[in-house]
């Protein structure tokens, strides 16, 4: 006779594993990619660790699921925030600022998801998260093109380089450290976005407007 889990047992196997990757988040937001070992994210997640190892069986596994399961929340928020905007335009400076807003929340899971030096393997997620994102940003450029408010171009470059530039100006080494401050916070979002739109080639006093619509309040920020 086949076994057939309940939807109470796979209920309860979904919830354990969000649990999981849940702790793993929380550690990667507070001690970065190292901070994410099987031990300490069991402890987090209040199970044992061979229950982690069961879900994911080794850490380059936890580490790759995390790096997807954060990209996707990104990726979605990117969305919602773009498809509420009024305007193509407005579409391309809500999906900047959505981007912005999320680094800067979280900065050391944002570093760690991108960059920071780990000892598995996880380069095929960090480029698959890199590529959802550039390409959400190309369809952006991509409609504001068609619909006239901005140059002909190439908008698969011109992603990928905003894409770059926003994560260098606000995680990378050269990225201030004084962003503590919830209005410093807000000015860092609206000038990286200012940046953005003046680079693709929205008219300075259009791309002011824009940032003005589209930034998220610096309260927003705290605590996310």
């Amino acid at each position: 006779m086949v076994y057939r889990r309940t939807h109470q047992v796979v209920k309860r196997l979904a919830a354990r594993r969000s649990a999981i990757l849940s702790a793993a988040r929380d550690a990667a937001a507070a001690g970065g990619m190292a901070a994410v070992q099987i031990a300490p994210v069991a402890v987090r997640a209040n199970v044992a660790a061979g229950t982690v190892y069961r879900y994911f069986p080794s850490k380059a596994e936890l580490i790759s699921e995390l790096i997807t399961e954060v990209s996707r929340d990104e990726l979605s928020a990117i969305r919602r925030a773009a498809d509420a905007a009024p305007g193509p335009s407005s579409a391309l400076a809500a999906a900047v600022t959505t981007i912005a807003v999320h680094v800067l929340s979280q900065r050391k899971l944002a570093w760690g998801i991108l960059a920071e030096p780990v000892d598995v393997d996880v380069t095929a997620s960090r480029l698959a998260s890199r590529r959802d994102i550039s390409g959400e940003l190309a369809m952006r450029i991509d409609a504001a093109v068609r619909a006239g408010h901005l140059p002909a171009q190439d908008t698969a470059l011109a992603a990928t380089a905003l894409l770059g530039a926003l994560h260098e100006a606000l995680v990378g080494p050269l990225a201030p450290s004084n962003l503590d401050d919830p209005i410093k916070l807000r000015d860092a979002v609206q000038t990286v976005t200012l940046l953005a739109l003046r680079a693709v080639g929205v008219m300075d006093a259009r791309a002011r407007g824009l940032v003005v619509q589209a930034t998220t309040p610096a309260k927003a920020l705290v605590g996310a």
